[in-house]
């Protein structure tokens, strides 16, 4: 039988059951090489401090600093004792609290001036930070630190691994000393002469130099190769897609002179910007090659992405074929077809009466449709009569055919699984040409990673006509007169005419509140009084209309309605029927109020910034100026508040993205829907290592070009593999 590779050995044999069932668990470290590519976080000095004034809320964190003061405290007339130790490291202070019978030894052994390495969570207790039982291990003052602590770290640098509860940074260093041999064996992935040539040192020395540093050379040595590797098998996975897209056949469309394109085009009441001529330029450049397209198109809120894509839509069905638009609610379906069939007038009305000889048809297919809308729909595709169809997911059911599919258009790819695009792609006689829109500003390197088997165009200029959105941060906390002052702001935009959202983080039901209770039950005590729930629809719209929304007509709009109801409130929003829309985030994305200039946002420190970005984008959409408020109870100075502060300070999407990158952990910012790449990148950080990420990709596409199966250099083939294992393979494949 052939041996295991080293780095395929399960953990449990060389770590023992417990310790291995809690990698497992907690961390998703299985074998060998799982734990070999667990790095660092970062290191410490011996001897230096670490910087307290900084720890994360609510994570589990390993510091190193000394005992400033340690006092017994009792309660309960005596018969309860309670161990509160400051610890200081120079940046701040920090409190580390033991109770009960647990306060002896620490107590005994944590006296004022010792040093030592403490792990536990950062959990927050009268408005100050704390760790509450905190492990720890004594490190000698001098620097000479007890054996068992650093036995085997070399080096003046402690290394402080992702640590979780029940295993400490320190356990973890002994667990990856017990494997470190193994990394002898590592497969190196990068091809010699791209090694050789970028003076990289081999993968066994990188790994053995990012867990055992001797100086800050030999950590940087190793991030740069260990960076690199995840940089490089990524693009090349891309690259081999982009080559595999790149053999499929596709039908070449080009619009006819003279056709339904010509006419749309001459019949519009505006010019087209320059951005929307260049992308419309490169997309019908892509549509008339024997190849399928594969382009992201990109544009802020507003910039006019749907007319770009209906003119691609047009030019495909000028040339007989037939395009099919996506979107991920049915309330975003129904309202581009109804912009869509406005936008084209009677050219949308194809063999009806009173429409134009060269018009088609525009049918929407949605899950909630009657039977005989439904039949007389997929009728319609067969057959060819309809030559655009706009529907939600309900298009890729198999009882759904097309007379003969020749461009998919998907918007907001990020609400939109890999299997649905997959299942459309195999609609067509031949694979159809596709086009994916997105409205959420994507950095560069990120469009790079994420969505790197696509062309992107960005389209950044705004038409004319848009109005400017001023953006205010209301501290209801602080400045309670500033709410109420919100809420008179919305009462004279609706004297104006105008109408107004409230957007709420949930909804407020019976099956809200008992996700709650659960999430209640996980939590401390302390954790409560810190956390109230977050506002919800139904109780906000019950206190508006009685209160400072009086006499206005304020109406609600959440998912879990049915979905007549959910079109009925929409639709008598978008007539002017309703004042105030009170609002979750079903509005997010592509709701169309041209008459709609004020947005409240309750809560808004409870919203990522890209979404704030989507939803403010729902106002000034007219002519009217927009007003977006944004509402907290998070005190001044809290990274809540500076979030909220960058939103309202800027209008670029690509800004903010950028801000909400690096905000966020570096494992979050590829996305949920793109699982398979997020949990392979430790070591790259998407937004700063935008040169590697850039480099790689050349390197990996002229790898690519010359051996497309990789048969001469199996040890990348071997990392390929690893990367796309089968849910990440399903992922690439579908992109």
């Amino acid at each position: 039988m052939d041996r295991v590779p080293a780095l395929d050995e399960p953990l449990k044999k060389l770590l023992g059951g417990p310790t291995a069932k809690v990698m497992a668990e907690q961390l998703d470290l299985h074998t060998v090489g799982d734990l070999l590519h667990h790095y660092p976080r970062r290191y410490e000095e011996r001897g230096q401090l670490t910087k307290l004034a900084e720890l994360p809320l609510d994570e589990d964190v390993t510091v190193v600093a000394q005992v400033a003061d340690a006092r017994v405290h009792t309660f309960n007339g005596g018969r309860g004792q309670r161990l509160e130790i400051t610890i200081t490291d120079g940046s701040g202070r920090l409190q580390l609290v033991f109770f009960g019978r647990g306060i002896h030894k620490p107590h005994k052994e944590l006296l004022p001036g010792s040093r030592a390495m403490f792990a536990g969570k950062v959990s927050m207790f009268n408005r100050r930070l704390q760790l509450a039982h905190p492990t720890y291990a004594k490190l000698s003052a001098d620097g000479d630190d007890s054996a068992e602590v650093v036995d085997s770290w070399a080096g003046a640098l402690i290394p402080i691994y992702p640590a979780c509860k029940g295993l400490e940074s320190w356990k973890i260093a002994k667990a990856v000393d017990a494997v470190l041999p193994s990394a002898q064996e590592a497969v190196d992935p990068l091809p010699p002469s791209l090694r050789e040539g970028r003076g990289f040192v081999p993968l066994p020395e990188a790994l053995l130099k990012v867990h055992r540093p001797h100086t800050k050379d030999d950590v940087e040595q190793a991030r740069q190769r260990l960076k690199w590797d995840e940089a490089f098998v990524l693009q090349v996975a891309l690259a081999r897609r982009r080559h595999a897209d790149a053999q499929l056949p596709a039908v070449a469309r080009r619009p006819a002179p003279g056709g339904l394109l010509d006419a749309f085009d001459a019949k519009l009441p505006f010019t087209l910007t320059d951005g929307q001529r260049t992308v419309s330029k490169e997309i019908f450049d892509d549509l008339a090659t024997e190849h399928p397209m594969h382009r992201l198109l990109q544009g802020e809120v507003g910039s006019g992405k749907t007319m770009v894509a209906l003119r691609a839509m047009l030019a495909v069905v000028d040339s007989g074929g037939q395009a099919a638009m996506l979107a991920p609610t049915e309330v975003l379906a129904q309202q581009h077809h109804r912009s869509i069939t406005e936008m084209m007038g009677e050219l949308a009305e194809g063999g009806m009466l009173g429409g134009s000889d060269l018009g088609t048809k525009v049918v929407l297919l949605t899950g909630s449709m009657g039977a005989p809308a439904r039949r007389q729909a997929l009728l319609d595709l067969v057959t060819g009569e309809a030559g655009i169809v706009i529907g939600t997911h309900a298009l890729i059911e198999d009882k759904v055919h097309f007379h003969d599919l020749g461009l998919v258009v998907v918007d907001e790819q990020h609400r939109f699984g890999v299997e649905q695009r997959d299942a459309l792609r195999g609609k067509g006689k031949q694979p159809p040409h596709l086009l994916v829109m997105t409205a959420t500003p994507i950095p560069r390197t990120v469009a790079m990673t994420v969505f790197g088997d696509l062309e992107t165009s960005v389209l950044d200029q705004l038409p004319a006509g848009r109005s400017p959105i001023a953006s205010h941060v209301v501290p209801a906390q602080d400045k309670p007169h500033f709410l109420a002052r919100a809420w008179e702001r919305v009462r004279e935009e609706v004297a104006k005419g105008h109408q107004a959202y409230v957007v709420c983080p949930r909804i407020g039901d019976s099956a809200d509140e008992a996700d709650e209770k659960k999430a209640a039950k996980k939590k401390s005590a302390e954790d409560e009084a810190e956390k109230r729930p977050p506002l919800a629809v139904l109780d906000i719209a019950e206190q508006l209309r009685t209160g400072p929304l009086q006499g206005l007509r304020v109406e609600v709009l959440h998912g879990r309605m049915q979905p007549d109801d959910k079109d009925d409130v929409m639709r008598r929003f978008a007539a002017g029927e309703v004042d105030a829309l009170v609002a979750t985030t079903v509005i997010e994305v592509g709701v169309n109020v041209p008459n709609a200039t004020a947005m409240v946002i309750m809560d808004a420190d409870r919203f990522g910034v890209s979404q704030l970005h989507q939803l403010r984008g729902r106002v000034g959409r007219g002519s009217a100026p927009g007003l977006c408020l944004l509402v907290t109870e998070m005190p001044e100075a809290s990274a809540a508040r500076a979030r909220l502060n960058a939103v309202a300070a800027t209008l670029d999407g690509f800004e903010l993205s950028r801000i909400d990158l690096e905000q966020r952990r570096e494992g979050d910012v590829l996305g949920q829907a793109q699982s398979g790449v997020r949990s392979s990148l430790r070591m790259l950080a998407v937004i700063e290592d935008e040169e590697v990420i850039a480099a790689a990709r050349e390197e990996a596409v002229a790898v690519v070009s010359q051996d497309p199966d990789l048969e001469r250099l199996p040890a990348l083939r071997t990392a390929l593999d690893a990367l796309l294992d089968k849910d990440r393979e399903r992922y690439l494949d579908k992109g």
